[in-house]
């Protein structure tokens, strides 16, 4: 499997929150890299870590517009678009979209690293607003 085509499926796991996709679209040693450079080292941490966004952004979404890719690193260009929720209710003033970037690193047919590159601050506000920062 091609590593846009592998990057490609990461996505659609993400936007169909399927966590099980996720887990296996996943290498063992799999980094994930937020855009204020935080890391998460391996692929049951990063389970852990995509529930509980999930839970956080219940509709979470990536709208991909454009397609970079060299040998087994594919960047995409888009936007992230979610509501954010403390308390599982969606609220229309808690929905945010933010230009954005993803670097997929791909090694047999798996996702060894994906970093995202978005300005974190609308959902920060929204999180410091309802104390959950």
């Amino acid at each position: 499997m091609n590593a846009i085509l592998t990057a490609r499926r990461f996505v659609d796991a993400i936007n169909d929150h399927d966590i099980d996709a996720l887990y296996e679209l996943m290498a063992g040693g799999h980094r994930f890299i937020d855009g204020m450079g935080m890391e998460v080292a391996g692929r049951e941490a990063m389970k852990r870590g995509w529930i509980g966004y999930f839970k956080i952004v219940p509709d979470y979404l990536i709208e991909i517009v454009e397609t970079f890719d060299d040998a087994d690193t594919v960047v995409f260009l888009g936007w992230a678009s979610g509501t954010y929720t403390g308390d599982g209710t969606l609220k229309k003033e808690n929905f945010w979209k933010t230009p954005a970037a993803w670097r997929a690193v791909v090694e047999d047919g798996k996702v060894t690293e994906w970093q995202v590159y978005a300005d974190n601050e609308p959902i920060r506000q929204m999180m410091r607003r309802e104390g959950a920062l």
